[in-house]
């Protein structure tokens, strides 16, 4: 996540592999996989060479939080690697599966709704910041 915030925050034009590594402090190796999670994914394109680097392929107000998790680490909300809906649990412990989903759902209402734009600027969605106030 650190590493296509730094990208959105980037000055203008391709942003070193170095730079990002720097910036946010995330060691060159596991940034290497993480930019090759994110291209893959369509998230960032890159250019080899010495004007080369890496940048947003879309406006970072147009990248959820959710985009970014799905590329690096897979689906949002997981049980045991399965779907919470593919969960089943028998007798006392059977309610899991909807408080699975449930979470799910929560999660997704804040990851599609939080743009890599909102996190820059520190300009929060109003329903995020109201979760957060409830939580205090």
């Amino acid at each position: 996540m650190r590493a296509a915030v730094g990208l959105a925050a980037a000055p203008d034009g391709p942003a070193k592999r170095d730079y990002i590594s720097e910036s946010q402090e995330i060691p060159v190796s596991f940034l290497e996989n993480i930019l090759t999670d994110l291209r893959n994914a369509g998230i960032v394109e890159s250019q080899r060479g010495s004007e080369g680097g890496y940048w947003l392929a879309r406006p970072a107000d147009e990248i959820t939080l959710a985009e970014v998790i799905r590329a690096v680490d897979g689906p949002l909300a997981t049980v045991k690697g399965v779907r919470p809906e593919a969960t089943h649990y028998e007798g006392v412990a059977a309610p899991l599966r909807e408080v699975w989903i449930a979470l799910r759902a929560h999660i997704r209402a804040v990851l599609e709704r939080v743009t890599l734009a909102d996190v820059v600027s520190g300009n929060l969605p109003p329903d995020v910041v109201d979760a957060i106030a409830e939580t205090e």
